[in-house]
């Protein structure tokens, strides 16, 4: 071959193609080989894996094989992991056998050694714990620091408060170590033992304080987590440690960003008090300083708390905008997804001042990470002006092919927003959305589109009868009954009221002909609802009806029937059949042909008892209805049944007698029903008596909280529930504290209402096993206290404004009395 011949060869066989042909082929060629290789730890026996243990207490095993030593140490944390437990005598002849062990100098063996037991003596009986303690105690006093620092970080998850005494010197000696690695582990030691022993860690403030002004950036992260949860419980102790540390030198990116996490979340808590003022200047002055840090993570963070900071104006933000805006051109994924993702939230309160940014996330649009192109697109939707909504649409049509259906739910989220912004750009953004109905995607996703279809139904008036059509149009070909069925609900109540209510009727009767029994009865409900509100189609749609008479399913039937009857069908002509066929009728037919009346139109009292709802739950009618047979007798015919003549039962007293003002929102279930849904409940018993709500605030207050006493045979249940009247905070992990001065309660379960928003009741349940006699269980008082976690949110959409678990509060209530009439049920 020449060497003209050779060059030319040279770049084809170097291609690029070729290259990544090549690298592709390796990669499944490892794949398969990796596929095809068994694990080395698949037929494992555990009586097999303890008898080669024993080797542990083989002197020379030890000293001269630490590898063999330590592959029998995985072997034995695998059996661990995958749940084969070991029983008592087992667990200690292991932790014997490990205990010899600690003859090797080995740094792995040791490394594997403190591993073993650190996995293992959280399962194990404390006695077996006291074998490698003595072990253990003499590595934390060794000279290396290997030993050292693991030793101390074993112990910390092994003894508790009476054994803490004789460690507690030297592992304060360990937090000023001058070894980096010891002084951290000495603080994480610290952090785990605050939890069983908090009096004695808050001792050794003054070594955790010391060891802030370590060199080494992970002991000063670690020593500023500990002095936090030393200071936690007192308020003003925090303040005063935020204050000096936000002027003292903290070199380490890590504590940077806690501190900054840490002034977030006290902003919110000293929101208010008269030191408020002073802290939040010295906070906010280096929260500004941060935003020049050398590490992008601190100014993300600073940037994230300034955007948080609650009664920051649109001059405050500034810094941290900027901040944000030089992130989205970074050719880091992740800085561009946070910053965007910081960026979103702001948009929700004070959208004005990111327009500086529009250009920038625009650009975004077309970003590779579909998460960066999501939050810049719902970003946009926010901050864009009215003009802007045509071009951001045309982006969005090819956007919206290429993410996930969760994606595409928080995108219809932002167009629903942005059209109750702009109500006269409603014709771009219904239009955009019935197009991706009619489009491939979940139930998630087509249900976020209706849901969002309907919001703008009842927002803007101009959207009805086209928003109506277009939903009619999805239904034709839609394969979610939920749906379907919510759907025709609606054209029901809206149809007839638009300009032409016929459009609609053939939509309805294809649901009748085409879908599943649940579809075709919620079809024929909505016909129903057009024959009673529009005379001039009452005739055909009861023609219409009558073909439901014949359907396979009763629910079909029933409703077909009930609403003929009201609208003055007439039945029997349907029902007659051939006279070969006369005996050959179903019992739903007869009951039918026992129900055929005339073909005069019943009274509007008749209509309305079919499409209005009951003034009172099917559990209170039953109740009123039982009380009325035994004062009036089921045979009765001179007695006139009506609302207005049922007596009041027991749970319809508890909702009729207690006057709530409407600002409170409480409307009580029935006593049973929301008790029986709750399995840590309903599991003790039948209830016996409930009693009427009562309130435990004033009806003016932020939060209104009243309750219902629920009687047991052994247990009282008390059910309380909690209005939140403050627009811009949420409620979370709501539930009620009781303190009782006798014993005849105690208290067994406490249940909690996750999420509580403005405008919304809350249930929290707490229930109280009784050990004396009912004479012995009544004229009692209980403490009560509500404590819940409030989260800063935007009053306006909702999005969530400060820190994401919030900060505790406690809010008094009156005391809970327990009467003796509490115990009588009444007749």
């Amino acid at each position: 071959m020449s060497v003209d011949a050779a060059g030319e060869e040279g770049p084809s066989t170097l291609s690029l193609s070729s290259v990544v042909k090549e690298i592709q082929g390796f990669k499944d060629k490892f794949k398969r080989e990796d596929f095809d290789s068994p694990s080395p730890f698949a037929d494992l026996e555990k009586a097999a894996v303890l008898q080669e243990c024993r080797a542990f207490s083989d002197a020379k095993v030890v000293t001269e094989s630490p590898r063999r030593c330590s592959h029998l140490i995985t072997k034995l944390l695998h059996i661990v992991t995958q749940g084969d437990a070991m029983s008592s005598s087992e667990v200690t002849d292991v932790f014997f056998g490990v205990t010899k062990l600690f003859q090797s100098t080995d740094a792995s063996l040791r490394r594997m050694i403190y591993f073993f037991i650190k996995e293992v003596a959280e399962t194990c009986n404390p006695d077996d714990i006291i074998i490698v303690t003595s072990s253990l105690t003499k590595d934390m006093n060794s000279n290396e620091d290997l030993f050292r620092a693991n030793s101390i970080r074993v112990l910390s998850r092994m003894i508790d408060a009476t054994m803490l005494g004789a460690i507690e010197r030297y592992v304060k000696q360990a937090i000023v170590d001058k070894n980096a690695m010891v002084s951290s582990s000495a603080l994480v030691a610290g952090l785990h033992l605050s939890k069983g022993s908090p009096d004695v860690v808050r001792r050794w403030v003054g070594e955790v304080q010391e060891a802030l002004h370590s060199p080494s950036a992970m002991v000063q992260f670690h020593a500023l987590a500990l002095l936090y949860e030393i200071k936690s419980h007192d308020r003003l102790a925090i303040s005063k440690m935020v204050t000096q540390l936000a002027r003292g030198p903290i070199s380490s990116p890590c504590a940077a960003c806690l501190l900054i996490r840490y002034i977030s979340s006290s902003l919110a808590g000293w929101r208010g008090e008269s030191t408020a003022s002073s802290v939040e200047r010295a906070a906010y002055q280096y929260l500004e300083l941060s935003l020049k840090d050398r590490s992008e993570a601190v100014i993300f963070e600073a940037a994230k708390a300034l955007c948080s900071m609650p009664g920051a104006d649109d001059r405050d933000l500034g810094p941290a905008v900027a901040s944000l805006q030089l992130f989205l051109s970074s050719p880091k994924p992740p800085l561009r997804l946070a910053a965007m993702r910081a960026l979103s939230r702001v948009s929700t309160a004070r959208p004005a001042a990111l327009v500086k940014c529009n250009d920038d996330m625009e650009a975004l649009i077309s970003d590779s990470n579909r998460s960066v192109a999501t939050f810049a697109i719902t970003t946009l939707l926010k901050t864009g002006s009215e003009s802007s909504v045509d071009r951001l649409m045309k982006q969005i049509s090819s956007f919206m092919t290429e993410i996930s259906d969760d994606f595409k739910v928080v995108v219809v989220t932002a167009i629903r927003e942005l059209c109750l912004k702009y109500p006269p750009k409603h014709q771009v953004l219904i239009g955009f959305l019935a197009n991706f109905l009619r489009e491939e995607g979940g139930f998630e996703f087509k249900s976020a589109i209706v849901d969002a279809i309907v919001v703008l139904m009842h927002a803007v008036a101009d959207t009805k009868e086209t928003s109506l059509f277009h939903l009619c149009e999805f239904i034709e070909d839609c394969e979610f009954t939920a749906l379907s069925t919510q759907i025709l609900h609606l054209v029901g109540s809206l149809g007839p009221a638009t300009r032409a209510p016929a459009r609609y009727i053939r939509f309805i009767y294809n649901r009748i002909i085409l879908e599943n029994s649940a579809i075709r009865a919620a079809a024929v409900s909505a016909l129903a609802k057009f024959a009673v509100r529009v005379p001039a189609l009452r005739s055909s749609i009861k023609v219409l009806l009558h073909s439901s008479l014949r359907d396979e399913d009763d629910e079909v039937r029933d409703r077909a029937t009930l609403a003929l009857r009201f609208l003055g069908g007439d039945l029997s002509s349907c029902m007659q059949r051939p006279d070969h066929e006369s005996n050959l009728r179903s019992p739903t037919e007869e009951v039918s042909e026992s129900c055929a009346v005339a073909d005069a139109p019943h009274s509007t009292l008749s209509v309305d008892m079919l499409f209005k709802p009951l003034p009172l739950s099917f559990v209170e009618l039953a109740g009123a209805l039982r009380q009325y047979e035994k004062v009036h007798g089921a045979d009765n015919e001179d007695a006139i049944l009506s609302y207005s003549t049922l007596p009041i039962a027991d749970a319809v007293a508890s909702t009729k007698r207690v006057e709530v003002p409407s600002r409170s929102g409480l409307k009580p279930e029935s006593n049973c029903t929301a008790f029986y849904k709750i399995p840590e409940i309903a599991t003790l018993g039948p209830i016996l008596r409930s009693t009427a709500s009562a309130p435990l605030t004033e009806s003016e207050t932020e939060y209104v909280v009243s309750y219902v006493k629920h009687i047991l045979e052994h247990h009282l249940v008390l059910e309380f529930s909690v209005m939140n009247t403050i627009q811009d905070q949420v409620l979370q992990d709501a539930h009620v504290v009781l303190d009782s001065p006798s014993d005849v309660y105690q208290i067994t379960t406490i249940l909690r209402a996750s999420s509580i928003s403005c405008g919304e009741t809350g249930t929290c349940w707490v229930a109280l096993q009784r050990s004396g006699t009912i004479p012995d269980s009544v004229g009692i008082q209980f403490e009560a206290q509500l404590k819940f976690s409030v989260v800063e949110v935007d009053a306006a959409s909702g999005e969530l404004l400060g820190d994401e678990d919030g900060f505790q509060e406690e809010y008094p209530l009156e005391d809970v009395e327990l009467n003796i009439d509490d115990f009588i049920e009444m007749v």
